[in-house]
């Protein structure tokens, strides 16, 4: 990409993560010359007082774009693959946050604070991971990098928002419902469920579809581009993915097995330096990261940071971010940034 004082963004995709970026766009100072926001269908939308007219996605509106970001939508009808190379044969580099380009060998897969070198690998599609796996590496990295990594044991609690708009409001609803008395919070239906189960009072290990060995796709994702961006398909991964009733804030219970002995002191300091990450650790004062307070917030949280008791080289940590800012905003947002440079 040439050096430029200002570069033409689009933004493609006006969901939860499209509007997101819009907000780190403008809140990181990003150098735009031209911004174009688009979708299926031309509207005008308000974000955070800002009017923003949509222009409906096609071909030719790439032309002169430099970077493009996609919100991300999995699958056939996806507007990744319908127009990602169109925007590369015109001249953009495509940041993808869908699952569409993630695994193809010849697409990075990028979290700046880990493997930002990776961007110069690419040939006009850059991939943003997962939302979980993103905040999972940030905080495992700097303790991978000091004494190595064999097993990763991660179960999920993930906010309705990670799965679109359509959950966020199926939560709101099912909750309305029962707080109104009008109905038995074991008995609550609403009209439009985007999830399949209710999600208010209730909890499911159900993300994704279920696929080998009866693990979801979502589970697999987090195996396969940990691997993937730490380059070591050596480390031992297994996850579970459970659905929460939070709007927004994935958190994660992380137990790990490193290849050298270090101390949860140890790794308090060294995360405490590390990029990204914020540690708040003191649960004798009810002090740990939870995800009504890292709403909003561009960082990953660690806490909770604990020697197993029975496993000599066994920690456990627990991760809570953002899902659409870090989890998937910022950090196509950052992979811009590192990408101007």
């Amino acid at each position: 990409m040439r050096k430029k004082s200002k570069y033409n963004v689009a933004v493609v995709g006006v969901g939860v993560v499209g509007l997101e970026m819009l907000r780190c766009l403008r809140e990181r100072n990003f150098p735009i010359a031209e911004l174009k926001v688009l979708a299926r269908s031309s509207r005008e939308i308000d974000v955070c007082g800002i009017k923003y007219q949509v222009e409906a996605v096609s071909a030719d509106a790439f032309n002169g774009i430099d970077i493009a970001l996609f919100a991300g939508t999995e699958g056939e009808k996806g507007a990744s693959l319908t127009f990602a190379s169109q925007a590369v044969k015109r001249g953009a580099v495509v940041i993808d946050n869908g699952a569409d380009f993630r695994m193809d060998p010849k697409v990075p897969l990028v979290v700046p604070e880990v493997n930002a070198k990776d961007i110069k690998k690419h040939k006009g599609i850059i991939a943003n991971p997962n939302c979980s796996t993103i905040q999972m590496v940030v905080a495992l990295w700097p303790i991978y990098k000091k004494c190595g990594i064999k097993r990763i044991i991660v179960t999920t609690l993930q906010a309705s928002s990670g799965a679109g708009r359509g959950a966020v409001e199926q939560l709101k609803a099912e909750t309305l419902k029962i707080a109104s008395g009008a109905c038995d919070y074991i008995h609550v239906k609403v009209d439009n469920k985007a999830l399949p189960q209710q999600l208010a009072y209730n909890v499911f290990p159900h993300i994704g579809t279920f696929v080998d060995a009866d693990y979801t796709n979502e589970e697999w994702k987090l195996v396969n581009e940990t691997h993937k961006i730490m380059h070591d398909a050596k480390i031992k991964i297994s996850a579970t993915t459970v659905r929460v009733p939070v709007r927004t804030g994935h958190s994660e219970s992380v137990y790990i097995e490193t290849a050298k002995p270090i101390s949860p002191q140890e790794v308090r300091k060294l995360l405490s330096k590390a990029p990204g990450v914020i540690v708040i650790d003191e649960p004798k004062n009810n002090l740990y990261p939870m995800p009504k307070d890292v709403e909003g917030k561009d960082e990953t949280f660690v806490g909770r940071i604990r020697q197993d008791a029975f496993v000599k080289n066994g920690l456990w940590l627990w991760v809570v971010a953002d899902n659409l800012r870090k989890g998937a905003a910022t950090n196509a947002v950052q992979i811009a940034e590192v990408l101007i440079k």
